[in-house]
Order: structure tokens, then C-alpha cells, then sequence
């Protein structure tokens, strides 16, 4: 026993030492890792200011649109490259330069209904190409920032808000419903009529807020522009596939341990099945494993999705706060993802009830400061965002004709736009 004493002291002796060697080490490293973080910070900030201005661009929806979804889709695609742009070693850490991002807006200002996107200015053209190719009878103004009618001292005496952000409840390679679950596409007429419109729940909901109410639904999107994504589908698919993982290769010295146990080395284990494991999937997991393969196969970015609801205490109606959760649920499937409220997020405080009114007044003002300036939860740190296919992205945003959203509050193009006469002449 006193042996044992003595070697577990002898140990904790050597580990002292070692640590009062090498700590100096650790700490370096995290303070290089700081220093770094201060200093793409300070870079992307003067990057910013020099470079980058930003406008809101309103979206007026003509009376008839008769696009498929599916044109939303390839807008995005569209979308997707004229944003990606990301920087090089140099441009990183010289210029302060970063991959920027736009945000897609639908907003109820006290019941009347808009369509917004928030777009740096450099690539105006590039967006209204994007679009004006598929929607050609859709008109883009630049707007007033909607967020300016709100008091920028929000929460105060006179107004209160509610907001969250939303997050997948699997991991963000499992898709939600989209919009090819909603309707069967006839290829010969994909007009509006003959669709299950998901957006005209959201759009019929909000027009119905009252005067001194706004609901603000946000979607922060940045190109993806790595394969990550494509890598965790594929670890995903494997998973639900059941198939083995690659054998790793064994050294010398656990080969040589498995030839003294065993006596033999370098045998291969026969599979005990000649049918390879996909076979055995029900029709639910294979249903499962085509849909992750489907969305990684796509384009996509990194978003944030978030909704405030700001009212004047006296018009503050709490079940109008859930619109947007309504809407987000029909988009939940069991056996897929879902999109809920993420719980650190909304504006809420939990126990203990220490300052519990000091604190939901910094979780609320935390909440519609990162709405305004369009920023990710966790900004200036990264993280807190996940991934979304064009395919989804194009179902939770898109352009309704008046046929599958007749809500007359929500303003229209009644003449709709012509091509210029051929005959008219050109100079040359």
C-alpha cells in the first residue's frame, strides 16, 4: 500500500513539473489565437467601412406570377455566385477583406405586407439580373430601412419586442420540407392555381397585425464556399446506410500482437452477408438517404433565420409573436429536420431570478441590434449559422401571384411591363 502511495506521488510529482514547464506554452498559443481574432477584427472593420455600403431593395410583385417554384431555385443558384466572392491569404489578412452576405426579408408594417433583400451596393446588378431573369414583370426599388420606424432605444416604456432565432433540430445535412412535398408539378401548366402555396399562411397571417404592430421575418445568407457540408452528408448517408467504415491500416506492432494471439496475420473477415447493407433499409430510411444525398448534391449558403415581433405596449398582442413559428412548421417533418426556436436565443430569461428585468432588457436589445445591423447570432465570432440548400432557401422565400395569395393588403403592379415595339428605331 505505502508502494503505492510513493508511485502515485512520484507521478503527480512528474506531472506537476511537466505543467509548470509547458504551461508558458499554452498560454502563447492563446494569446497568438486572441491576437489573430483582434486583428481580422480591427481589418474586417476598416474593410468594411471603406468598402462595403449596403441598400434595401424592395420587391413589388406583379398580379400575375406564373413561374414554377422551381425558377425561384435557379434564381438562388444565380445568387449564389454573383456573392461568391471569398478572399485570398492576402486579401484575408492585408486588406481585411471576408465572404460578404445578403439578407431576405418579409416584413408587416402594422398589416400591410412587404418583400425585401438587403444587398451590398457592388453587386446590385448582379442580384437584379438574378431575378429580372425569371420575374421579369417584377419590379426592385431601393427603399427606406423599414427598421428606422421603430425607435432605435426599443425596449423602452412605450414599445416591447419578442424575437429568437431558429435552428435545425437534426444536424443542418437533413433537409427540411420543401416545396416539391407541397404539390404535384404538371409540367405542361405550372401555373400558380395548381399549386399548394406554403407562403400564402405567412402572408394572410401578418396582414392581419394592427396599427402600432410589426412583424419582421429575416434570412441572413452567405455562399457557401467550402465542402463541408458535402462531408457530413456523406458520413450522414453512410451512418444511415449501415455500411462499414474503411479498415484502418494496422501497424507493424498490432500486426505482430494479432500473429501471437492468433497465430495468423493479414486475414481479411468475410462479410457474413453477400447482400450489401442498403438492402436491409426500410422504405423510410431509404427515403431518408435520398433526401440528405439530394440536398448536399445542391448549392447553398450558411444562413440565420430570425423573427422579431415590436408593438406599442398597448397594441402588444403576445399570440401574434408565434405567426412566423406557424409558418416554420410546415415545413417540420419527423423523419427529416425540423426548424425551431432556438432556446439561447429567445428573448426570454430563465432561472434564476436574479435581475430578471435587467436581463431580458439586454437579451432583447442583443436581439433587435443583431437584426438591424443583419448580423449571425454569435458575430463578430463565427459560428451559429448552418447550411441550407437552394431548394429550401427558394421555399421559404418566393415571389406569390395574387391567385394563391389574393391578401389584398399586400400591395401589386397592376400594369404590367411591355418590351419596347420592334419597330421603334435604334441609334447606332
Amino acid at each position: 500500500m505505502e508502494n503505492l502511495f510513493e508511485i502515485s506521488y512520484l507521478i503527480f510529482q512528474v506531472i506537476l513539473t511537466l505543467i509548470g514547464l509547458i504551461w508558458w506554452i499554452f498560454l502563447f498559443v492563446l494569446s497568438l489565437k486572441l491576437l489573430n481574432f483582434s486583428y481580422l477584427l480591427w481589418k474586417n472593420t476598416k474593410w468594411t467601412e471603406e468598402n462595403v455600403e449596403r441598400l434595401l431593395l424592395e420587391i413589388k410583385l406583379p398580379r400575375e406570377i406564373l413561374k414554377p417554384l422551381k425558377v425561384m431555385e435557379d434564381v438562388f443558384s444565380v445568387i449564389w455566385g454573383g456573392m461568391l466572392d471569398p478572399p485570398n491569404e492576402k486579401e484575408k489578412y492585408f486588406e481585411g477583406k471576408y465572404l460578404l452576405s445578403f439578407s431576405l426579408e418579409i416584413v408587416s408594417v402594422e398589416g400591410i405586407p412587404h418583400f425585401y433583400i438587403r444587398i451590398p451596393k457592388a453587386v446590385r446588378k448582379n442580384i437584379e439580373s438574378a431575378i429580372y431573369a425569371q420575374y421579369p414583370d417584377i419590379e426592385l426599388v431601393e427603399a427606406e430601412d423599414y427598421t428606422t420606424y421603430i425607435p432605435r432605444d426599443i425596449p423602452n416604456k412605450n414599445w416591447d419586442l419578442w424575437g429568437c432565432d431558429f435552428m435545425p433540430v437534426k444536424s443542418d445535412v437533413y433537409p427540411i420540407r420543401t416545396y416539391k412535398k407541397f404539390f404535384e408539378q404538371n409540367v405542361e401548366a405550372p401555373y400558380e392555381e395548381k399549386r399548394i402555396d406554403p407562403i400564402t399562411d405567412l402572408i394572410e397571417s401578418i396582414s392581419r397585425i394592427g396599427k402600432g404592430e410589426h412583424l419582421w421575418f429575416q434570412i441572413i445568407a452567405t455562399s457557401a464556399d467550402d465542402d463541408s457540408y458535402v462531408d457530413r452528408g456523406k458520413e450522414i448517408v453512410n451512418e444511415l446506410s449501415k455500411r462499414p467504415k474503411p479498415a484502418k491500416q494496422e501497424s507493424l506492432f498490432g500486426t505482430f500482437i494479432e500473429f501471437i494471439t492468433t497465430g495468423s496475420f493479414g486475414e481479411s473477415k468475410k462479410d457474413e452477408n453477400i447482400l450489401p447493407p442498403e438492402m436491409f433499409l426500410t422504405t423510410g430510411e431509404r427515403e431518408v438517404v435520398t433526401a440528405v444525398e439530394e440536398k448536399v448534391s445542391k448549392l447553398g449558403f450558411y444562413c440565420t433565420i430570425r423573427s422579431l415581433y415590436l408593438a406599442k405596449k398597448e397594441n402588444f398582442f403576445s399570440p401574434n409573436k408565434a405567426l412566423p413559428l406557424a409558418y416554420m412548421n410546415q415545413f417540420n417533418t419527423k423523419n427529416l429536420n425540423s426548424l425551431i426556436p432556438w432556446k439561447d436565443t429567445i428573448t426570454k430569461v430563465q432561472a434564476p431570478d436574479i435581475l430578471q428585468e435587467r436581463r431580458l432588457f439586454l437579451k432583447q436589445r442583443d436581439m433587435f441590434l443583431r437584426y438591424i445591423s443583419r448580423d449571425s447570432p454569435f458575430s463578430p465570432f463565427s459560428g451559429g449559422t448552418f447550411f441550407f440548400s437552394v431548394e429550401e432557401l427558394a421555399t421559404l422565400f418566393h415571389f406569390p401571384g395574387v391567385e394563391v395569395a389574393p391578401t389584398p393588403q399586400l400591395e401589386r403592379l397592376e400594369i404590367k411591363k411591355a418590351p419596347p415595339p420592334s419597330t421603334l428605331p435604334i441609334e447606332e
